[in-house]
C-alpha cells in the first residue's frame, strides 16, 4: 500500500485576485441575470472555488430600471418588509419598488441565491447595482460578464 496522500486545493484569502465584472441590465431578464451574478460572486466560475472562503469577484449593474421580468411577475410579485414591531408587516408591489428603488430589484434577487451567513453577506457586499450607465468603478477597468 503506496503512503502518499493526495490532498485538495483549498484558496487563501490572501491569494486570491478579485476580478471586476460589469453587466449591463438592459432588457435582461431577472432571475436569469440574478444566477450569473450570484455565480461571479461566490467565485463558482473558478477552479479555485472553495466553500468556505470568499473567492469571488466584484459586479458592476448598470442600468437597473431596464430589468425585465416574465409573466404577469411585474403585476403579482411583492416585496415584504417587518420592521420588528408590532403592526410593522407591510408588503411593497413590484411596481413601487422598481419605481422608488431600482437597485433593491436585483440586489435582493441576488442575495436569496447567496449562501444564508455571514460569508453570504460578505459577498453581496461585492456586488455594486446603478440606476444609469455611469458608476464610478472606471478606474478598476470592469470586463463585460459573457455568459
Amino acid at each position: 500500500m503506496s503512503s502518499c496522500r493526495q490532498s485538495s486545493y483549498l484558496a487563501k484569502a490572501s491569494t486570491l485576485d478579485p476580478k471586476w465584472y460589469q453587466v449591463d441590465a438592459t432588457d435582461q431578464i431577472l432571475g436569469r441575470l440574478a444566477v450569473k451574478i450570484a455565480t461571479v460572486l461566490m467565485g463558482k466560475h473558478k477552479p479555485t472555488y472553495t466553500p468556505h472562503v470568499d473567492t469571488g469577484d466584484f459586479v458592476v449593474v448598470t442600468n437597473a430600471p431596464k430589468i425585465r421580468v416574465t409573466g404577469r411577475k411585474a403585476e403579482t410579485m411583492i416585496y415584504p418588509r417587518y420592521s420588528y414591531h408590532p403592526g410593522g408587516y407591510k408588503e411593497i408591489p413590484y411596481e413601487r419598488v422598481i419605481a422608488r428603488h431600482p437597485d433593491r430589484i436585483i440586489t435582493e434577487a441576488v442575495r436569496r441565491m447567496l449562501p444564508k451567513n455571514a460569508l453570504g453577506r460578505q459577498m453581496l457586499t461585492k456586488l455594486k447595482v446603478y440606476p444609469s450607465d455611469e458608476h464610478p468603478h472606471a478606474a478598476q477597468q470592469p470586463k463585460p460578464l459573457t455568459n
